[in-house]
């Protein structure tokens, strides 16, 4: 008899007006697989952003280490991941540094990500803090072009760094909110699997073969533009390409502190 396994009833996706602190909450213990507010952006801030786009630095990720095209803005601290697993730390705060004052000389108004975070703030009822590393606020914020799609792949900052923030986090969220959508593709899928040492004979490059996956359940969303989603990304998730147009993003992390304290970071 071939081996059935029952959905599980929890992990959905749903769309609201507004994040809650019940909607983060839920992320973070796993009842939810992803939030996602509609407009959460209003159509003038997305055009503004993308107008302002030409005068933020971005570059492309090594081929040889992400081997579908992104284009990118600000450093995320997995850009830095040494061979022996530590945070290579001076090239990271010197980007860090340089991104900063990069964002400030774009002057994008309205600004996404502090929108994003006034917003999350306001649902959570304390102010979102930048995690830090000795006292030193890590960035948090970068832009994402993911035209060619991205491989199937997980986020679990306690497993890639381990002790690295000089806050303990047990739970790890990701936000997006995009300013520019293709007409067709595009669609975030996120998979009811979590990191399993088997995995790991499916290693490809920064992510895993599809098979990894196959047989999970799934849930995919596709993003209109302006859209925000709110998801775990301990569970594996993975972009379809899209064959025409732009899907930009801004992105961040969020974690929950054992204190129950909101921090973020790219």
């Amino acid at each position: 008899m071939p081996h059935t396994t029952a959905l599980d009833p929890l992990f959905t996706a749903l769309d609201t007006a507004a994040f809650t602190d019940r909607h983060l909450a839920n992320l973070a213990a796993g009842t939810r697989a992803a939030v996602r507010a509609p407009d959460f952006l209003d159509q003038p801030t997305c055009r503004a952003a993308m107008a302002a786009l030409d005068r933020l630095p971005r570059a492309d990720y090594d081929l040889s280490r992400v081997p579908t095209p992104i284009i990118r803005f600000g450093p995320a601290l997995n850009d830095y991941r040494g061979q022996d697993g530590q945070l290579d730390a001076e090239p990271y705060w010197h980007d860090a540094e340089a991104a900063r004052a990069a964002w400030h000389r774009a002057g994008i108004r309205p600004d996404p990500i502090a929108v994003s975070l006034a917003h999350l703030a306001g649902a959570w009822g304390a102010a979102v803090a930048p995690a830090t590393i000795g006292g030193r606020a890590v960035f948090g914020g970068t832009l994402r072009e993911i035209n060619a799609g991205a491989l199937v792949h997980y986020d679990d900052i306690n497993r890639e760094f381990p002790g690295l923030f000089d806050q303990e986090i047990v739970a790890q969220l990701a936000f997006n909110v995009w300013v520019s959508v293709p007409a067709a593709g595009g669609a975030t899928t996120l998979w009811r699997h979590r990191w399993d040492p088997a995995d790991e004979l499916h290693r490809q490059a920064y992510g895993y073969r599809p098979q990894t996956v196959t047989g999970h359940q799934q849930v995919s969303l596709t993003p209109g533009p302006g859209d925000a989603l709110l998801f775990n990304p301990a569970n594996f998730h993975a972009v379809e390409p899209c064959p025409h147009g732009r899907r930009i993003a801004f992105a961040f992390f969020l974690g929950l502190t054992t204190t129950g304290q909101l921090i973020t970071w790219s």
